[in-house]
């Protein structure tokens, strides 16, 4: 299978793809605190599901960045 981001040279492509990634191993460390083995009673169910959102927009964010800039490139 071809990589669509193989090396990409936009510095713009770079930083979506860095912020993408981040906030989905964030997401995936926030949702964990969530299951009840790792669920203790100081965990604030709150805060945690705050995160979660967050995560969420910002890979809804770098999703939207990363559309933006491919379509702009396939254009030129």
């Amino acid at each position: 299978p071809v990589c669509l981001f193989q090396k990409p040279k936009s510095e713009l492509v770079r930083t979506s793809l860095r912020l993408l990634t981040s906030s989905a191993y964030r997401l995936q460390s926030e949702c964990k605190k969530t299951l009840p083995v790792e669920t203790c009673p100081t965990t604030d169910i709150q805060l945690v599901t705050q995160q979660v959102i967050q995560c969420a927009y910002d890979i809804a964010k770098a999703a939207k960045q990363l559309v933006t800039i491919t379509t702009k490139e396939n254009n030129n």
